[in-house]
């Protein structure tokens, strides 16, 4: 049975600004002391002394939307809610000082809301977005490794359950899902978006899937669409870990759109008055305020010649031994850098990253495959 706690709105101190911008607010000791007494909250209710017409956001501690004011009072929630209107919801991933780093808490949130979303017909479009410097910098595993270590696995199981099936209702989501990739993208921050339909990059983007020099292998259905890259890109991104700016991963495909900084705002005030799940109306909302940046003159992306040479070798011995008889061929610090890359990594998770990329491959139009087999080689 849930439980709830009653809250005046006469109880929390506000800072007023316009209607349905975000605001802090502070609550008094009163409302955190009842949640602690009732052993934490699934939902609480927002009445005022005027009995203004509230919504109710369950799930989610002290959250709640007023009609013309939105009051948030969260402690210690890792998912936020905002409600700017009645057909798009934006899912705002806040552990800022963990990068935003996905725990368990955090996948367990999203599914759930992923699937309220969608049985909610008002709901039309999706928009996810990270609190601070990060989208989203993977999965934090540092809960699952003590455990393991001890011999307990079934936390670590459950944890990658959690994310695999989240993962696999993102793809198959039935309504359109627009990720803000403003900051760090890395391992399971790509899994919460690169399934979506849209994915809009910023200069501040940063993609990498380290897997490789952490002793794991890109998961999460990340194998599926590292295969689908151009040319081999996404096996040397997957093997190298090797760090993409958001023009690379617009050229790529791993961004649908590329949108300035500055011209932010206002494509998220734009979306928020989506009404419609029509993807090309959603493309065309972007589309008013995206650009092609140029690529900068190192980038990897201008490499793709010496990348589909090497990087569609056959075997990891067969990869290296070609990218190290280029380097005899020609002085260039990005092919000893990248050769480097691969010997630093653990040539296990190499091996199981490349085989997990090339089977990928092969499984067209089937990630429920792709999700079970990462799955079973992760657990």
């Amino acid at each position: 049975m849930k439980r709830f706690v009653l809250v005046n709105i006469m109880d929390i101190k506000l800072r007023e600004e316009s209607p349905g911008s975000k605001f802090p607010c502070s609550a008094r000791t009163t409302m955190a002391e009842a949640s602690s007494n009732n052993g934490g909250t699934d939902q609480v209710q927002c009445h005022s002394a005027l009995n203004t017409p509230v919504q109710v956001f369950t799930g989610c501690l002290f959250t709640c939307f007023l009609k013309e004011k939105k009051i948030t009072v969260t402690f210690g929630c890792q998912v936020l809610v905002e409600e700017t209107s009645s057909s798009v919801r934006t899912f705002i991933l806040n552990r800022p000082n963990k990068l935003n780093a996905l725990s368990y808490e955090m996948l367990s949130r999203l599914l759930e809301l992923f699937y309220a979303s969608e049985q909610d017909s008002n709901v039309k479009m999706i928009i996810l977005k990270g609190n601070g410097r990060a989208f989203c910098a993977g999965g934090d595993v540092t809960a699952v490794v003590p455990l393991a270590r001890q011999g307990n696995w079934k936390f670590g199981d459950n944890y990658f359950q959690e994310g695999y099936i989240l993962n696999y209702v993102m793809a198959t989501y039935s309504k359109p899902q627009v990720s803000i990739l403003n900051g760090i993208v890395m391992g399971g921050g790509a899994g919460v978006s690169v399934p979506g339909r849209f994915r809009v990059a910023t200069e501040k983007s940063v993609f990498a899937m380290p897997e490789t020099a952490l002793g794991f292998f890109p998961d999460i259905g990340a194998s599926y669409c590292l295969s689908r890259l151009p040319g081999f890109f996404g096996e040397y991104a997957g093997l190298t870990g090797a760090r993409l700016d958001g023009a690379e991963m617009l050229a790529c495909g791993l961004a649908t759109h590329f949108v300035s900084l500055e011209r932010l705002p206002l494509l998220e005030q734009a979306l928020v008055k989506v009404s419609t799940s029509d993807p090309n109306v959603i493309t065309a909302i972007i589309s008013r305020f995206s650009h092609a940046p140029k690529l900068k003159k190192e980038s990897p992306y201008h490499k793709m010649k010496i990348i589909n040479q090497c990087f569609s070798r056959r075997t990891i011995e067969e990869i290296i031994s070609t990218l190290e008889n280029e380097a005899l061929d020609k002085k260039d610090d990005w092919i000893s850098s990248t050769v480097q890359l691969l010997k630093k990594a653990s040539p296990i998770s190499l091996k199981i990253s490349l085989r997990s990329i090339r089977i990928a491959g092969l499984q067209v139009h089937q990630m429920e495959n792709v999700m079970m087999s990462g799955f079973t080689t992760t657990c």
